[in-house]
């Protein structure tokens, strides 16, 4: 199955990978329900898919509020009759030496990257299990596949992800619901993330990095409609992307 038609909901859909990606899928023909908090840039993303001929929808979205989530494929549901995909985008990265105990910082990480990953699979699961379709990807990192200094939570939350899809993988194929799973880990990707970033010696390494090798997200955008793209008896689940200047 194709992605024409497809009813696909995004997280973290304001910015970067996520609006990259919405609008990518809408101009195949994909049926797009955008959530992330900024209501400014989800009218703005959704008036543009709509211009250029594409289907969307949005909601104000916190995914570490489980009713958001609920509602945001609510609102795919009523707008487009149905829900095929959900991919679990949002993400934030403040990264620091565990030394530097920006505890706070650590909780967000664990709220957003791994709480509101599963927010957005229980608000699924119900409808993929009675309709025994549906595809589930989210995005992890780089370093979700191995450690980084100063990563050392934000890590952390992106190997748990990476452990959570593969489950989800495996028990689907066992319980017969044919949910197919697919896993994003991007390296040097040109978004948002870095402002979420306080601590100055961690930042100002990242920095460096991103403009050396930044690619844009339209490189995770093209990977997702990939998987999407697959017939349904087909499961691609891991990708790593690297900018190709990236050591």
């Amino acid at each position: 199955m194709s992605v024409e038609n497809k009813v696909v909901v995004i997280t973290g859909a304001s910015s970067g990978i996520g609006e990259a990606t919405a609008k990518l899928l809408a101009k195949n023909g994909a049926k797009v329900v955008l959530g992330a908090r900024r209501e400014n840039r989800l009218q703005e993303i959704s008036q543009d898919i709509k211009e250029n001929g594409g289907q969307a929808a949005y909601r104000v979205t916190d995914v570490t509020n489980p009713d958001d989530l609920k509602a945001l494929v609510a609102l795919a549901k009523k707008e487009f009759g149905a829900i095929d995909v959900i991919y679990n985008n949002a993400g934030i990265m403040p990264t620091s030496p565990i030394s530097a105990l920006k505890t706070a910082e650590w909780n967000m990480m664990i709220d957003v990257n791994l709480k509101g990953v599963l927010n957005g699979v229980a608000a699924v699961m119900p409808d993929f299990t009675t309709q025994k379709h549906g595809q589930i990807i989210t995005t992890s990192s780089v370093a979700g596949l191995k450690s980084f200094i100063g990563s050392g939570v934000y890590g952390a939350t992106k190997f748990a992800v990476r452990n959570l899809m593969e489950v989800i993988r495996m028990e689907s194929a066992k319980e017969q619901t044919n949910i197919r799973t697919a896993t994003v880990y991007p390296a040097a990707i040109n978004t948002e993330l870095l402002q979420h970033i306080s601590d100055e010696s961690s930042k100002e390494g990242m920095d460096k990095l991103y403009k050396s090798v930044g690619i844009t997200p339209d490189a995770i955008a093209r990977v997702v409609n990939f998987a999407i793209d697959q017939p349904e008896d087909v499961n691609v689940n891991e990708f790593t992307v690297y900018p190709t200047k990236q050591g």
